[in-house]
């Protein structure tokens, strides 16, 4: 009986700590949920948070740093910005980031290049259109200055040539730079001539003055006598816009260790050292050129020289000073691209400076052993003459030593004759006025054209019945009469600096030929 009351109390109290151990437990799973609950929460703030910044970063992505990147293609000095958060730089989102620029800053690029790449396409085929067209009204002037012998119509016709040659030139350097060829094809030149063929196609080339100190008959090569030609012409240009109209552009042709050098001086304000590298970059054509980048207007002189001498493998230097304020413009011909003509057979223009350098003078023969004194050359005059001293006077006294006396001394030879008077230097003439020029142009022609009227017709008889005496017109004696010139000659430019491939008389060898279509304009 006693069992049954104990068993009881043992069951309670074994049922009270279940209870109570059902309870504890309880409690703690209440807590842990609890703490997760917490947890979930600030996860899920963390998770807002990051997404918020995400959010603006690329927010911050779309609307400051890529278009920056992309402007920074055409302009680099444009800073492209970081990302929001500096604590992103080198994390796998601030790396993706970076990615992106990376990405549109190439596609930017490439879309640029082909969509210049088409407008220079588009420009190149306007350029040849209107250079042909300039060629036609080129060789209509020629005609027309043929024609007429009036001297101020001539004037007039030589000013208009001279305004079609320099659109015909700007035509030109805008074809270059859209990458087509120069377009005429020239013969071996003296390379004084190709200087002062960009000379004359300038407006101010009166303002030009050229040093000549190249060895006589200097020439370059054929493939290297139009791209010269255009860059000086375009440094040219660049120093007579950059400079006062009444300072002068001072240009040296000099013999260097690898060539020839072109130095080109003016005395205009100068650039800045910003100006003066992106110059230098633009003519030493290592960078692909292309049209956004030249400006509005677009500035193509430079552009066209750097790719002339990325093409034909010439120098050009614009980094240092004028000594006279300006910038120096220097343009090397290295040895490869220089000839030599022999300038007896094929002299420079008339109109080209003369070379300050003379040929060495011959050496006389060593006399033979036993013989007497050799004879003075005949060219031992020469340096007297050249220094101003009278050829006659030299030989009148060297001849005074020749005749000896009776009694066997030489005596000297009274002067008969005076001595001519000297030249005046070509520096004391004064300079033939355009005016001038055509009056005796055309007096000159119409002295021919009466000549020619007053002349013996064929037969032998002239203008009023009777027959001349020089029996011209005999049967078998000679021709019928004289040769008379199909047209008259062209006369030559008084005001302008003759271009260096004489396109007054230019023949069909040296007409301008289109080197991508093969058609001869």
């Amino acid at each position: 009986m006693t069992a049954l009351p104990d068993l009881a109390a043992g069951g309670l109290a074994l049922g009270t700590l279940s209870a109570f151990a059902l309870g504890g437990g309880l409690l703690r799973l209440r807590r842990r949920d609890a703490r997760r609950r917490a947890e979930i929460a600030a996860l899920r703030t963390q998770l807002d948070g990051s997404l918020r910044a995400f959010t603006s970063e690329v927010e911050h992505l779309a609307a400051r740093r890529v278009p920056a990147a992309a402007r920074q293609v055409t302009h680099p000095h444009v800073d492209v910005p970081g990302p929001l958060q500096p604590l992103t730089n080198g994390t796998p989102l601030g790396r993706a980031l970076d990615d992106v620029l990376v990405a549109v800053q190439s596609e930017v690029a490439a879309q640029r290049t082909r969509v210049d790449a088409a407008a220079q396409a588009g420009m190149r085929g306007a350029t040849r259109e209107i250079q042909a067209a300039l060629y036609r009204l080129q060789d209509a002037l020629r005609r027309l200055q043929q024609r007429y012998d009036d001297p101020e119509l001539a004037q007039t016709l030589f000013a208009l040539d001279h305004e079609n040659e320099q659109s015909l030139r700007r035509a030109q350097v805008a074809a270059v730079v859209c990458g087509a060829w120069v377009g005429l094809a020239r013969e071996e030149s003296h390379l004084v001539d190709a200087v002062t063929g960009g000379q004359a196609r300038l407006a101010g080339y009166h303002r030009v003055t050229v040093h000549n100190h190249l060895e006589p008959g200097t020439a370059l090569v054929s493939h290297a006598v139009e791209p010269v030609a255009i860059i000086v012409a375009e440094l040219l240009d660049n120093a007579l816009r950059h400079s006062a109209p009444d300072t002068d552009v001072v240009v040296s042709l000099e013999h260097v260790h690898h060539g020839v050098c072109v130095t080109i001086d003016d005395a205009g304000l100068g650039m800045t050292e910003d100006e003066r590298r992106r110059a230098q970059r633009l003519v030493a054509g290592d960078d692909p050129i292309l049209l956004t980048d030249l400006g509005d207007p677009p500035r193509m002189g430079l552009a066209a020289i750097g790719r002339l001498t990325r093409q034909f493998d010439l120098r050009v230097d614009v980094s240092s000073a004028s000594p006279y304020g300006g910038v120096r413009a220097v343009l090397r011909v290295d040895s490869h691209l220089l000839s030599r003509l022999d300038p007896d057979e094929k002299p420079p223009a008339a109109s080209a400076p003369r070379t300050t350098r003379r040929p060495a003078p011959a050496r006389p023969a060593a006399p033979a052993p036993g013989s007497g004194p050799a004879p003075a050359p005949a060219s031992a005059a020469v340096p007297a003459a050249a220094h101003g001293y009278d050829a006659e006077r030299t030989e009148s006294e060297a001849a005074g030593h020749q005749g000896p006396a009776e009694d066997g001394l030489p005596r000297r030879r009274r002067r008969t004759a005076a001595a001519a008077p000297r030249p005046a230097p070509a520096a004391d003439r004064p300079a033939r006025r355009p005016e001038d020029a055509a009056a005796a142009l055309g007096a000159l022609q119409a002295g021919t054209a009466a000549a020619r009227s007053a002349a013996p017709h064929p037969g032998g008889q002239h203008d009023d019945g009777t027959t001349g005496g020089d029996g011209w017109g005999a049967e078998g004696a000679g021709p019928a009469g004289p040769t008379r010139p199909t047209g008259p000659t062209q006369p030559a430019g008084p005001t302008q600096p003759a271009d260096h491939d004489q396109r007054a008389g230019r023949s069909s060898a040296h007409e301008p030929t289109d080197h991508e279509g093969g058609a001869a304009r």
